[in-house]
């Protein structure tokens, strides 16, 4: 890896930045499938359009999140008890990104059929996701609350020698 100056964090900047970006990838997400079961159980049709948006937007920004995510993962340097965590994170992450876009277009396609009507099925599918989504938080809060991952006490562990 090239000579990169790392800061306290075992970052080039100031603070991790996946968090933030799939923080908001995680609110469209949810937000858009909110919107949708809203809209079939209330006949509020607008809602649809908005969650259209919200995943065509989601779609995009997942890979952000990504790219983030692999950058700072390896500048985590992360010992051996994290790895299983971080690799299922990882995996899922991945995933989700190909899962996103499936849905997506699979809206796409239902929108273009009739933007005013959403399917049963594609809202099990929607409610599914979040659940896949909130398993995705929960491995990512463990990385960070349990092992440490670009905290500062880790971090100085980790360039001494001395990480669990």
């Amino acid at each position: 890896m090239p000579d990169l100056h790392l800061n306290d964090h075992n970052l080039p900047y100031p603070d991790t930045i996946h968090p933030i970006i799939v923080h908001f990838v995680i609110a469209m997400i949810v937000f858009a499938v909110l919107c949708d079961l809203i809209a079939y159980f209330t006949g509020k049709r607008r809602l649809l359009e908005v969650s259209w948006w919200n995943m065509v937007v989601a779609s995009v920004a997942i890979f952000f999140a990504i790219i983030f995510g692999q950058f700072e993962a390896a500048l985590a340097q992360p010992y051996e008890a994290v790895k299983p965590v971080l690799q299922t994170h990882t995996l899922i992450g991945w995933s989700l990104s190909a899962i996103v876009v499936a849905m997506t277009a699979w809206r796409g396609i239902l929108r273009l059929r009739n933007p005013l009507k959403i399917s049963p099925v594609y809202l099990g599918v929607g409610v599914l996701l979040v659940g896949l989504v909130s398993y995705q938080v929960l491995l990512g809060a463990r990385l960070v609350w349990v092992y440490g991952l670009h905290t500062v006490p880790v971090v100085e562990a980790t360039r001494n020698g001395a990480a669990p």
